[in-house]
């Protein structure tokens, strides 16, 4: 995650980034989005998703722009819910 300040090529990225996981969102694929609040080198964003098996969650994040161009990198978690609260 950028902490420096990014530059005009990764500010187009990034900008590529919101509007690829907006899209998604809209779509009801991204289930929630965001990012840690530290802004140091830990700063780590955070995606959970819905993908039929596990090639098409990476192919989710491989195709994520920032990803694709080196900006960001991402690691696959599977993840199952154990446990929720109710509406």
């Amino acid at each position: 995650m950028l902490t420096q300040g990014p530059t005009p090529f990764e500010k187009d990225v990034i900008s590529r980034h919101f509007s690829y996981l907006s899209d998604l969102t809209d779509k009801g694929v991204m289930i929630l989005v965001g990012r840690t609040q530290n802004n140091d080198e830990s700063t780590i964003g955070i995606a959970i998703f819905e993908a039929v098996d596990e090639s098409a969650a990476r192919s989710l994040m491989q195709n994520d722009p920032a990803v694709a161009e080196g900006v960001m990198t991402a690691e696959l978690f599977p993840y199952q819910v154990a446990l929720m609260r109710k509406s």
